[in-house]
């Protein structure tokens, strides 16, 4: 999940990466929030496959339709609408478990080289949660990294490597042949035909079954089958995100400006 600096192709949520270094930013300080203003508006933010036990209580958890696939909570079912966010970036309930990805930024390891498999701590410039400020936690202190920047390495790293072991994860998911094209049809009242989503891959229940014993016993010894079943329970709330939506305006018959068949 690394990249590399000023690429064309940013990550989600940065509009820029710029290397950490105790020349140009030794003044520099870092600031908590308790808004993500980035989060507005993103109705899938990647996960690592440890997180599925947590993120599957709250957010329906899919894998992107790609060649290689990568896990997503669901934040909302359309483009632009996250249904966890207010309009300012702030948590709806602060008992919803936030994605890593979207807890580390406007920091995370990027390669200065492509051609170089070293990572180095980056920070998106043009988020106003790092720079030169009156009040934060210094980045630095006597030209050396600070406890603050200390962690925030740390925290880069772990995901990092939960990323590696994430991409493991889907690998063997792709060697059996587990992933298929899914599909959810929600039938929504005053309207005749279902709403369809697709664009989507999920676990294929029948090959999950049909798999080799020997298999299963790996998958059941490894953590993987406890991962699957975590993916496949949190597809449930696929209906009730749904509804969600509804009720607040921002589903896919405000969206598309849609018209109840009349009885």
């Amino acid at each position: 999940m690394a990249s590399a600096p000023n690429a064309t192709n940013l990550p989600l949520f940065y509009n820029d990466l710029m290397p950490l270094n105790s020349q140009d930013h030794v003044t520099y300080k870092t600031r908590s929030t308790d808004t993500a203003p980035w989060l507005v508006g993103a109705h899938a933010v990647p996960l690592t496959a440890e997180e599925f036990i947590h993120a599957g209580r709250h957010y329906p958890i899919v894998f992107a339709a790609a060649d290689q696939p990568v896990p997503l909570a669901l934040m909302g079912l359309n483009e632009g609408v996250n249904m966890f966010v207010d309009e300012a970036g702030r948590l709806l309930d602060l008992n919803v478990y936030v994605p890593a990805y979207a807890r580390r930024y406007p920091f995370m390891l990027a390669k200065l080289q492509p051609d170089s498999e070293e990572l180095s701590l980056c920070f998106d410039p043009t988020s106003d949660l790092v720079g030169e400020m009156d009040e934060g936690n210094a980045l630095f202190e006597d030209g050396q990294p600070s406890e603050q920047t200390k962690g925030m390495l740390e925290f880069c790293r772990n995901f990092e490597e939960a990323g590696m072991r994430t991409q493991q994860f889907v690998d063997e998911l792709n060697k059996h042949n587990l992933l298929m094209d899914g599909e959810v049809s929600i039938q929504h009242q005053g309207f005749e035909q279902p709403f369809i989503y697709r664009g989507f891959k999920m676990v294929d229940q029948e090959k999950l079954r049909d798999l080799r014993g020997d298999v299963l016993r790996s998958m059941n010894q490894n953590g993987m089958l406890a991962l699957i079943f975590a993916h496949l329970f949190s597809l449930d709330l696929i209906s009730g995100l749904f509804a969600r939506q509804a009720q607040a305006g921002k589903g896919p018959v405000e969206l598309l400006g849609l018209q109840p068949d009349k009885a």
